[in-house]
């Protein structure tokens, strides 16, 4: 199983990651810890929401990056 995130702006477009690729993890637990710890960096980079994808398939999200104030 790969997974991995869509990176997306606020209206639903996708986003593409300013390294040029998107990083696979080998579990959901893998992903999300990765989400967790750089998703400043991804809201600097212009990626307002995430969706979780496993082989392709959305499992959940979008989820906005932005804090709920």
């Amino acid at each position: 199983m790969a997974w991995s995130w869509r990176y997306e702006r606020s209206d639903g477009t996708e986003v593409l990651p300013v390294a040029g690729t998107v990083p696979q993890f080998p579990t959901q637990a893998d992903a999300e810890s990765w989400v967790g710890e750089v998703w400043r960096e991804l809201l600097d980079q212009g990626v307002d929401g995430v969706t979780l994808l496993e082989n392709g398939t959305r499992i959940y999200g979008p989820m906005s990056l932005h804090s709920a104030d």
